[in-house]
């Protein structure tokens, strides 16, 4: 399928042209509201054209934080035809981490829902090459609003969404030209933006079309927040490749999730490990087996995964991904079922390898490092913005070290076997275990702190925190609970905490977590919990 020449490998390429094959066919359904593919463009255009009225340039970046709705789909697609970049930023980061997302970006406007303006203000000085700020009024917003912000241009949605369209003859983005940059966990200590070229975005989509069967009769729905890659790259950008239609919803309901895959008609979908194990865990119901559904992507493959498709009445779908790097497996719905436990087998675009501590193979079935490279130009990222040293690092001997580990079976198909980097999944979240601890560090009573993941109810890890504290101090879980929540997103505030009087280390002075968490989990009904405590995080 790889007929597109590389030079029309372009998101505005691709939406012109599709928008001109399917004029008037539905491209997006959102709760009784339907959009054609020509009104998709249209829209996208008249906001290009606003953003360029006030100065977005083409290559200049541009952060987003919006709930889900069409206008954050439009608005991919208007900075795409300006050859801007956009950098998705995660809804729930505050503080450092939201002053750092903008700043290390070099975004020189924030577009944003009326609900995060406070948290922009705070961290505004913090960002001097920010200068405009769009602002999306809430629905219950009546009238003129002015927000203060100190040199800063700001500018409301609707002016910029009114505008007139991005002329014709503007400039053509190029292949080469970055498209995204998405931000990492941080598992290094560090949050580091993968760069995504157009190129780059345009294979990927067609892999997915090509790999899990898409077509034009598709509905692919979505309740993932268009803020991770998964929503706008595994089913916004193959649904316009494939001319067929998104499903896009406000967020994941567990009680809501069948009804509106019945709703929408959809045909396929993607779920995140949190919401495999929220829906397995639910009461059967009629409408988990009356859909349209064909397809859905799992990540990762659970246990139960043979039995999934036998009570939903769908097939499995699975990949492995790294947002370092992109796609480098995918297990289609033709795959054997008895591999549906495996992400598939590398792509032939892409090179995969199983390497020990040496960086030499081992033996199949045997577990060790993943790594990648590609084979083909343009596949996979253009390494970290404005971090060079740090990609540099995280390549040798011509390999990607994910810092994941895995086995490849006999056939070829790729199995997850964890991870040794300081990450916590949690809910679909990465977890920087780093970052959350640097932070901890900084209370004036703590001394030493391991943070790591416990397993708690939903099959689900929790953040949790051991803390030493400083000698003749005194900090209970509660103030630490509210000395964190202002500084870092509430999905990576820990829900379980405890105080030790020393924390176990290894002969080279590395903390031994894996102790901990086998101690924690043995009496997990006596460790202070969050939840339990009844204290409530802002989301």
């Amino acid at each position: 399928m790889n007929s597109i020449p590389l030079h029309q490998r372009t998101l505005a390429q691709l939406l012109r042209e599709q928008a001109h094959a399917h004029g008037d066919k539905t491209f997006l359904l959102y709760y009784g509201q339907a959009f054609s593919y020509a009104e998709a463009y249209e829209a996208s255009r008249r906001i290009a054209g606003g953003l360029a009225a006030v100065g977005i340039a083409p290559g200049q970046h541009v952060g987003v934080m919006m709930e889900n709705r069409p206008e954050v789909v439009w608005l991919n697609f208007a900075l795409a035809l300006i050859g801007a970049v956009v950098v998705p930023i995660n809804n729930a980061s505050r503080g450092d981490l939201l002053a750092y997302y903008t700043s290390q970006s070099d975004s020189v406007a924030l577009v944003l829902d009326e609900a995060f303006v406070d948290r922009v203000a705070a961290i505004q000085p913090q960002c001097p090459k920010l200068g405009h700020i769009i602002v999306c009024p809430d629905e219950t917003t009546t009238g003129p609003k002015a927000w203060a912000f100190d040199n800063v241009q700001v500018h409301v949605w609707e002016a910029i969404a009114n505008a007139p369209a991005l002329p014709a003859d503007a400039p053509e983005p190029a292949y080469s030209d970055i498209l995204q940059i998405l931000y990492s966990s941080g598992t290094t200590g560090v949050s580091k933006g993968s760069m995504i070229a157009n190129a780059t975005a345009v294979r990927a989509a067609q892999k997915h079309v090509e790999m899990y069967g898409y077509t034009s009769e598709d509905v692919m729905y979505t309740c993932l927040p268009m803020f991770h890659g998964n929503a706008l790259n595994c089913t916004v950008l193959p649904a316009l490749m494939a001319g067929a239609t998104v499903a896009l919803s406000r967020r994941f309901s567990t009680s809501m999730f069948w009804r509106e895959i019945n709703e929408c008609g959809a045909t396929r979908t993607s779920l995140l490990s949190a919401m495999i194990n929220f829906l397995w865990l639910r009461e059967r119901s009629d409408e988990e087996r009356s859909h349209r559904l064909k397809t859905c992507l799992v990540v990762p493959a659970p246990e139960f995964a043979n039995e999934f498709e036998e009570r939903f009445r769908v097939k499995a779908t699975s990949l492995y991904a790294l947002g370092d790097f992109g796609y480098a497996t995918m297990f289609g719905p033709d795959e054997p079922r008895e591999k549906i436990r495996s992400a598939g087998r590398p792509l032939p675009e892409v090179a995969l390898a199983i390497l020990d501590e040496d960086d030499q193979p081992v033996a199949p079935g045997d577990v060790g490092e993943i790594c990648l490279r590609t084979n083909e130009a343009w596949f996979a990222r253009q390494g970290y913005y404005n971090l060079p040293e740090l990609w540099v690092g995280a390549n040798r001997n011509y390999w990607l070290h994910t810092g994941d580990r895995g086995r490849l079976d006999e056939d070829g198909y790729l199995y997850f076997a964890g991870r040794n980097k300081e990450l916590i999944r949690r809910r679909g979240e990465n977890i920087s275990a780093i970052q959350v601890e640097d932070v901890i560090r900084r209370h004036p009573s703590v001394a030493d702190v391991a943070v790591y993941a416990v397993r708690a109810e939903f099959l689900e890890d929790e953040v949790m925190a051991t803390i030493v504290r400083r000698e003749g101090c005194d900090l209970d879980p509660a103030e630490l609970v509210r000395f964190c929540a202002p500084q870092m997103a509430y999905f990576m505030v820990p829900r379980f905490v405890e105080f030790l009087a020393e924390l176990p280390f290894t002969a080279t002075g590395k903390v031994e977590k894996y102790k901990l968490r086998a101690a924690a989990e043995e009496r997990m009904s006596e460790i202070w919990d969050r939840e339990a405590a009844g204290i409530k995080l802002e989301k």
